[in-house]
């Protein structure tokens, strides 16, 4: 994903860590494990070792993975481990359908790209078919398609002009390309393929008919010309990462579609919402959009904007079913949305918002989850309790509630109504004093142990400790700055038997702190069997493979020559918290979202924004001319193209093991 706008500008001052993190052991920080790991690597240091640093073969018997690690490259190629298969399953512009056209830079237009797999896949989740078996040779591939770079889409165009040159046909194409894929796929023999006549193919984007439900429903403030009941809305954006209920349906978090917008933002009603919703008049209309449709521009539609920035759920079992926005969750910069079961039937969705220093939410359903009835699961998302994260130094995290009338949250604050809190969620968080995060990016259970794994990508504005109450270092996010980012670890009470991701108060720790082993001043923690490859920067999205491992994907830029990558590590056992390389993609690009069949010998992930920066000096890319890879097809006049892709083992067996 993308690196968001920061919401609150702040300098940078360096301290060193061991300064701001003896102010936290004062506060009760001690008690912590992470401590452990924190004097083990300061120990180590001033003796001159590296912790952490070992070489390439030393951690194969602490982990459960087996595969070969690769060693480190960024290159125009991307790589995988010795003994496995990669293959490009769906490239941008790839039929869907069998009246789809080929995909062609010439000709391509709006209604060409709604029939073509989308740019910039991101979230990637397999459904198997038929729904509710656990078949691993036939499914659904639910995509998203987060945003695009039409400078490196399309030859002419760069960086600085293109917002006037694009045509209205590559306009819409942009549209159309942006949103979700749903894909049926089988698998012949030892190659997976598209099924192009599936009943259940579809396009979802820019220009979509979908619902709105919930709170903010009907809302003055979501009224619109073409809309007079505040109910209806007319596609998606910043399509994200996301997750999949127990009833089989996707839900795909939105998450800064603002940027979209063109016009003059001081014209709209609610400034302070505006600029706690993360508005940079720098940064709006990313696809001249407003040109062709009019109501992307503030002056025209001064409430279209707050129709997105929401979570969508969608039906890819119907596909004539709109899809739904589900306005009970909040409003925010949503990265992702993913599900659990809590052991009285509730269903219970984790969100992280995607910027500095904001927040990690929670919603409860109010009413249970039906496993016989899946009708009867259609609008579970629309009551419940919405919450946020508060930590605490003594290692505990309280869920505080975000509802109309409670606590600081009063009409006299401006909540008079659930649809206040809803619209404005990141200030009702602010209210009831939720602790500021890291960048908080991927959020997923874990099926088998019930613990939590959230993944702070980076803070560089994050103060050390004492400057600043609300920006400085808190126990949950402990470096100030924070340029590597961390993973943390929560848990419900009753795990593992019976884990209750519902109750008010969880436990919490430190699983890793990211940075480099070798330099004492990243005070990184990892396994002490890291490896010189196995360490990285930037967590980005987190993945949960059938064994317990997690797969951890990286979004930097990183340091030292590195390129974004794919790492798995187990999260029990002697090889807890030990990553190990797997993956690599061309230079430019992340990998998203590590998605895997249900016997685990298929491994589907998406490969975003390839070629986003030149080869020779890791800088910008402005055209496409200047794109570091034309990855996967290296044709001539090829634009590298975001794809989908499958790694396999050779013998069949288990990916990672």
């Amino acid at each position: 994903m993308t690196d968001r706008q920061k919401t609150r500008e702040r300098p940078n001052p360096r301290r060193a860590f061991a300064q701001s993190y003896g102010s936290l052991l004062n506060e009760g920080f001690n008690r912590r494990t992470v401590l452990k790991g924190f004097l083990a690597s300061s120990a180590v240091a001033a003796m001159g070792g590296s912790f952490g640093v070992r070489n390439a073969t030393a951690n194969e018997g602490a982990s459960t993975l087996t595969f070969t690690e690769l060693t480190r490259v960024r290159d125009a190629q991307d790589h995988w481990p010795e003994g496995y298969d990669r293959q490009v399953l769906l490239r941008w512009g790839d039929a869907i359908f069998p009246d789809s056209p080929e995909f062609d830079l010439a000709t391509i237009d709006g209604p060409a790209a709604e029939r073509q797999f989308g740019y910039n896949n991101d979230f990637t989740a397999f459904l198997p078919l038929p729904l509710g078996s656990s078949a691993s040779d036939r499914g659904l591939l639910l995509v998203s398609h987060e945003y695009a770079s039409p400078f490196l889409m399309f030859p002419g165009l760069s960086m600085e002009d293109y917002r006037d040159k694009l045509t209205d046909a590559q306009i819409r194409t942009v549209m159309a390309a942006t949103g979700v894929s749903i894909v049926e796929i089988k698998r012949n023999g030892t190659l997976w393929e598209v099924v192009k006549d599936g009943d259940y193919n579809r396009r979802i984007h820019m220009g979509t008919e979908m619902l709105i439900s919930g709170p903010a429903a009907g809302d003055d403030r979501l009224k619109t010309k073409a809309d007079p009941t505040g109910t209806v809305v007319f596609g998606t954006i910043s399509n994200c990462n996301g997750g999949v209920t127990p009833w089989g349906t996707m839900l795909s978090g939105e998450e800064g579609s603002m940027d979209v917008f063109a016009g003059d933002y001081r014209t709209l009603g609610n400034q302070e919402l505006v600029e706690r919703q993360g508005w940079d008049e720098d940064e709006n209309d990313i696809y001249s959009v407003s040109r062709v449709e009019p109501r992307f521009k503030f002056e025209n539609e001064p409430n279209e904007w707050m129709k997105f920035d929401w979570v969508v759920e969608i039906d890819p079992m119907d596909p004539t079913a709109k899809p739904i926005k589900r306005t009970a969750l909040g409003r925010m910069t949503h990265e992702g949305a993913q599900v659990s079961v809590a052991p009285d039937g509730r269903i219970v969705v984790f969100m992280g918002d995607d910027d500095d220093f904001e927040y990690l939410y929670r919603f409860v359903t109010r009413d249970k989850f039906n496993p016989d009835d899946r009708a009867a699961n259609k609008d579970l998302l629309d009551n419940g309790t919405l919450s946020v994260a508060k930590f605490a130094s003594d290692g505990t995290m309280e869920w505080i509630p975000l509802v109309a009338g409670e606590g600081p949250l009063t009409a006299d604050a401006g909540f008079a109504t659930q649809a206040d809190v809803v619209l404005n969620t990141r200030a009702a968080a602010d209210l009831v004093g939720a602790t500021p995060m890291d960048a908080p990016e991927g959020f997923i259970p874990h099926t088998g142990t019930g613990k939590l794994y959230v993944a702070m990508t980076e803070n560089e504005d994050r103060l050390p400790a004492g400057e600043d109450d609300f920006e400085s270092v808190n126990p949950a996010n402990p470096r100030g700055p924070n340029p590597h980012g961390h993973l943390l670890e929560l848990v419900p009470p009753d795990a593992p038997l019976a884990p209750d991701h519902a109750a008010n108060i969880f436990t919490w720790d430190v699983f890793a702190l990211c940075g480099n082993p070798g330099k004492p001043e990243d005070e990184s923690l990892y396994h002490p069997d890291t490896t010189q490859n196995g360490w990285f920067t930037d967590p980005d999205n987190i993945g949960v493979d059938p064994a317990g491992r997690i797969w951890v994907t990286t979004d930097g830029p990183p340091p030292d020559g590195m390129a974004d990558a794919v790492y798995a590590m187990d999260t029990e056992g002697p090889g807890r918290a030990l990553p190990r390389l797997f993956y690599i993609p061309p230079t430019g690009s992340e990998a998203c979202s590590p998605t895997f069949t249900p016997d685990a010998t298929s491994l589907f992930m998406s490969v975003q924004h390839p070629g986003e920066l030149r080869i020779d000096d890791m800088e910008d890319a402005e055209s496409m001319a200047e794109a570091g890879t034309s990855w996967p097809d290296f044709g001539e006049t090829m634009p590298a193209r975001p794809s989908l892709v499958v790694l396999t083992r050779r013998n069949g067996g288990v990916v990672g093991s």
